[in-house]
């Protein structure tokens, strides 16, 4: 997987899972779709462009409670951004559901592109690190 590991002040920070949920969702963020009861991460885009995607993740582990409690008391890891790159274009798969343009059930051309301008993308995703950072203080 091509991943930027970021380096914050985030890591080791803990918080209440449904009150930095109530605070991020506002800024954009949403829990990411791989989470489990004792682990998640909060993503949020960077950037799109056409059919490439650039998301930051900040990844969690839940300490005391389970995700899905309002009050699960959670401890932030190491956050990443990665690159994801969906097909636009015609599917010529009989099971598509749409004929052209997006389609949103086909298979991804690269789920972790390889990212460009890495310099730009670290400096992005640590300045919105480092917004989240203010409301846990």
């Amino acid at each position: 997987m091509n991943v930027l590991k970021l380096q914050t002040d985030i890591e080791g920070k803990k918080a209440y899972f449904g009150d930095i949920q109530d605070t991020l969702k506002p800024l954009g963020y949403d829990l990411g779709g791989n989470w489990g009861y004792d682990q998640g991460s909060f993503d949020s885009i960077l950037s799109r462009d056409g059919g490439e995607t650039i998301y930051l993740r900040i990844p969690f582990r839940v300490l005391n409670g389970a995700l899905d409690e309002y009050d699960a008391s959670i401890e932030f890891q190491t956050p990443i951004v990665i690159k994801h790159v969906i097909n636009i274009g015609l599917d010529n798969d009989q099971s598509s559901l749409l004929t052209s343009s997006f389609n949103q059930f086909q298979d991804p051309l690269d789920t972790d592109g390889q990212i460009k301008n890495k310099n730009k993308w670290e400096d992005a995703g640590e300045q919105a690190v480092k917004r989240i950072i203010d409301y846990l203080h």
